[in-house]
């Protein structure tokens, strides 16, 4: 995907959010958290586009799950931990967690774990900016910018402006075959 097809999807996930919020009378209680670091451009970008359409954007956390990782172990004892901050309360809420890339599902198992611990939202619905099959839990998005049949041992990279990247895009890159 170039720049413009990340632009479209965002803006296009944006409006589903939207329109399911309204759907289900929950648009006074949208907020958003993203997941460290890919998922939170993907928040940013998507509370910002339900801004312009209602005048206000939803309140916007985000997660680091570092420490809640389930192969925290094989990652040796330090692993880098960077900032959480969910600053309103979760209660009630229907929390949009964002995540740039799903592929096995532990990271957003992880992400539910941490969440959790911040209070229990009425709802939490899952936009990826690319869902790229290979499932190992039971977890599936539900708004999704593309959906793909990648290889296991190819990676989906996504390269946001604000992480430092030229342009946004998202390439999928070969990996060795067995």
């Amino acid at each position: 995907m170039n720049a413009e097809a990340v632009e479209r999807a965002v803006q296009r996930i944006a409006h589903e959010v939207l329109e399911r919020a309204r759907a289900q009378g929950s648009l006074e209680k949208l907020a958003f958290v993203g997941i460290r670091r890919g998922g939170v451009p993907l928040a940013e970008r998507i509370r910002a586009e339900i801004g312009k359409v209602t005048g206000a954007p939803p309140p916007l956390g985000t997660l680091d799950i570092a420490l809640y990782r389930d192969d925290l172990a094989q990652r040796g004892a330090s692993p880098v931990v960077g900032p959480t901050d969910v600053r309103f309360p979760l209660e009630g809420r229907t929390i949009v967690l964002a995540d740039d890339v799903l592929y096995t599902g532990r990271t957003i198992r992880a992400a539910l774990d941490e969440l959790v611990d911040f209070g229990r939202p009425r709802r939490v619905w899952l936009a990826v900016l690319v869902d790229r099959g290979g499932r190992e839990l039971p977890i599936s998005a539900d708004f999704a910018g593309a959906r793909l049949e990648v290889p296991e041992g190819d990676d989906v990279q996504v390269r946001w402006r604000e992480n430092g990247a030229a342009e946004d895009s998202v390439v999928v890159r070969e990996g060795r075959k067995p």
